[in-house]
């Protein structure tokens, strides 16, 4: 189905709106100034702050080269070539190679002008100028996606509390029917929701920080230690009271993912089944004893999982921990 894109009615509308005000002050080649507002207009608003910058930078350059080099050597591709020479290296020193195909036409003006002159440079600076700045006008709007960040969290709370809830019922029943499908998807949107959060952060110039970010890296973290809960359920053979206790916990667990930090309820309560174990008789078989030690260790992991959680410090009065 033919689809227009928030990205491509900005930049249709910004050449528009460039090409009509250079022609509007009469300047040669106005035509050019919608072109460098196609280049100049990104996905986000920093990315297109920051090549504004260095576009403008490598024009400068390039109509510095262009005014010496066609002056002293001629207007012929050879002394075309030899600008490119020299201008390309020089603005990959600078870190401006961003800037190489919209100074590529603004050299070709001078080159196709055949001539050098103040009212001409001046031109080009006009060029540039309404260009890159219909760009950022353009750029200056940019759709929120923090509504699609916290759709993507609330996805994988989900996720992960049908996981639990899965392990829970393996852990008490000895249940195989579950195919760890959620596991799969979980990674999945952990990082496509890593990615629309750094772009979140790129659209907001003085924010240094995402916090959606930091919350998908925690899950992507705890993910990597549920990972390693599989193998250890895999050993459990049978069902040992403990298993049971486990279990009920996990099932417990399950309920209580939420963004909002409650791990330290939990830690308390994996302590006291710590405790409960201790207490327990010592395993009379060798499979009670594979299974309690897998148990254990499965113990363990499910700290790790909620230390993660409780080190993770929410930003206040952030929409994702509301």
């Amino acid at each position: 189905m033919f689809k227009i894109g928030y990205r491509t009615l900005k930049t249709a509308l910004g050449a528009a709106i460039a090409i009509a005000i250079a022609q509007a002050f009469q300047l040669e080649f106005f035509a050019s100034a919608g072109i460098i507002t196609i280049l100049c207009i990104h996905k986000t608003r920093r990315k297109s702050f920051q090549l504004s910058y260095v576009r403008f930078l490598a024009c400068s350059i390039g109509l510095f080269y262009a005014a010496i080099l066609f002056e002293l050597i001629g207007y012929h591709p050879i002394s075309l070539a030899v600008l490119l020479l020299m201008f390309i290296p020089t603005t990959v020193l600078l870190k401006a190679q961003e800037g190489i195909v919209t100074s590529c036409v603004i050299i070709l003006h001078i080159y196709a002008s055949g001539y050098v002159s103040v009212p001409l440079i001046m031109n080009e600076f006009a060029l540039i100028s309404i260009g890159i700045g219909c760009a950022l006008l353009m750029n200056a709007y940019m759709p929120s996606v923090e509504r699609e960040l916290q759709k993507q969290q609330q996805q994988i709370e989900r996720l992960y509390a049908k996981i639990f809830h899965e392990f829970a019922i393996y852990i008490k029943y000895g249940d195989r029917q579950w195919d760890g499908k959620e596991i799969t998807e979980a990674a999945s949107l952990l990082n496509s929701a890593k990615n629309i959060a750094i772009q979140n952060l790129d659209n907001h110039i003085l924010r240094y920080e995402d916090q959606y970010y930091h919350y998908f890296k925690m899950r992507e973290k705890q993910l990597e230690i549920i990972e390693r809960m599989m193998p250890l359920l895999a050993k459990i053979e049978i069902q040992v009271r403990q298993g049971e206790m486990i279990g009920n916990f996990m099932e417990e667990l399950s309920g209580g993912v939420t963004p909002k930090n409650t791990a330290g309820k939990y830690i308390d309560k994996l302590e006291q089944l710590r405790n409960n174990f201790d207490e327990m008789p010592l395993p009379e078989t060798r499979m009670e004893f594979e299974a309690r030690s897998s148990l254990f260790y499965l113990v363990y992991e499910m700290e790790q999982y909620l230390l993660i959680k409780q080190q993770f410090k929410p930003i206040q009065n952030y929409s994702v921990f509301r």
